[in-house]
């Protein structure tokens, strides 16, 4: 029998959904490598690669059997595969671009473990698809909005979200997308360097995200009576700053957010929140020629800084902080503290925080590789975002369980029955 790859799912699957991977039809104990590969779509490689021995009856099941040493990754790692996965060119972070079109895997096992592989002795292509069957994508130009909103399938109303990510601006619809799959209402918010929005992070207007948030709460399709937001980075400290002044908000989840205003002069009405002052001789530039900015940033807990402290005090929400804890961008479990300090010195709910070891700043959906440098489009230069392969991996699947339940819990009433496995 020759060797092939048994996949389940077959042909294609959730991206952040697991993927079984075994091999049969090799000869007993035989030496293998096999290696998965994936291009963006700007054509960038993405390639994994591990070393494995088959049992004695000639099946390689990578639930139980360990890699060896000497691959992209070592020991018992059923999705190791794909969390593994790293650019062929430096810098460069997977994202997903346009989610009506899966990404394509590509399976091969390889004869040995020599540097160069040995004859190929099977392979096998995968889908790992962003867009469940039935779920809606609409784009949104209502009044100033840029936006593009998914509906489960099924007849609503259901749970609303509003998910901002951070300083890369444009429109990142694949985080939005994935939750909707879950059950959520979901609208992907742009709010610069997307169509007409401002192409620079100067200021940003609060009555924008207020529209919104007004149209969400009246979409006959968004159960109310409040919503919920999610922000990654600068789209955490926008979350935080819109939770604190407009109505309707019930729950406030941050990945790696700040609790004080940054980058760019925010306003709403009479009310102005200048960005936290930075000290750019504070950037640490190792022999690789990457940055590490995690110094940056002045505390907001001093003199004229404080200023830009985000009065979360004033919001009628619930909170949960996503935290990694080897963030190289800024001091996420800080803001965090800090912000949990002030929520209760006036009297509020403690927030929920979770805290990931290992993990760095880009904790995106499960499976999405580590990103542990890229460029910064404000430092125009590459940084360290931190983090280590394996318990970022770890983080992104519990951190996406606990931010599913925070919001199952608060938007719908359901008990949330996730508990931390870190």
């Amino acid at each position: 029998m020759a060797p092939s790859i048994r996949l389940s799912p077959a042909a294609r699957s959730l991206f952040d959904q697991p993927l079984a991977i075994a091999v049969q039809g090799l000869g007993p104990r035989q030496q293998v490598t096999l290696r998965t590969s994936l291009r963006d779509e700007t054509g960038e490689l993405f390639q994994a690669s591990a070393r494995y021995q088959a049992g004695d009856d000639g099946e390689l099941d990578l639930a139980r059997c360990p890699a060896l040493p000497g691959g992209s990754f070592s020991g018992l790692e059923p999705m190791g595969l794909l969390w593994a996965l790293q650019p062929q060119k430096p810098f460069w972070r997977l994202v997903k671009r346009d989610v009506q079109s899966p990404f394509l895997l590509q399976l091969e096992v390889f004869e040995g473990h020599g540097e160069c592989h040995g004859r190929l002795l099977a392979q096998a292509q995968h889908e790992r698809a962003f867009l469940r069957d039935g779920v809606r994508r609409i784009p949104v130009r209502e009044g100033r909005i840029r936006a593009t909103l998914f509906l489960p399938r099924g007849s609503g109303p259901f749970p609303g979200i509003i998910d901002l990510y951070g300083t890369g601006g444009g429109l990142p619809e694949y985080r939005a997308c994935l939750l909707a799959n879950h059950g959520f209402a979901v609208l992907a918010l742009a709010f610069y360097s997307y169509e007409d929005l401002p192409k620079g992070m100067k200021e940003f207007h609060l009555e924008y995200f207020e529209e919104a948030v007004n149209y969400m709460l009246h979409h006959t399709q968004v159960k109310g009576p409040g919503i919920g937001l999610l922000g990654h980075s600068k789209g955490g400290d926008l979350c935080v700053s819109m939770a604190s002044f407009l109505k309707g908000i019930t729950a406030t989840a941050l990945i790696n957010g700040s609790v004080a205003n940054v980058g760019a002069v925010l306003r709403y009405k009479d009310v102005t929140i200048p960005p936290l002052g930075i000290n750019p001789k504070r950037i640490k530039v190792g022999k690789s020629g990457i940055a590490d900015i995690i110094d940056v940033l002045n505390s907001p807990l001093e003199g004229p800084d404080q200023q830009s402290f985000i009065p979360l005090e004033k919001a009628q929400c619930c909170f949960l902080f996503i935290v990694g804890q080897d963030d190289h961008n800024w001091k996420s479990e800080f803001f965090a503290v800090e912000g949990s300090k002030r929520l209760q010195a006036h009297g509020k709910e403690k927030p929920e925080i979770v805290c990931y070891p290992g993990a760095g700043h880009y904790i995106e959906p499960p499976f999405f590789p580590m990103c542990a440098a890229s460029m910064h489009l404000l430092f125009g230069k590459p940084v360290m975002w931190g983090g280590e392969p394996k318990a970022h991996c770890e983080a992104q699947i519990d951190a996406w369980q606990q931010i599913q339940a925070f919001f199952r819990k608060h938007l719908t009433g359901e008990p949330s029955g996730t508990s931390s496995k870190l």
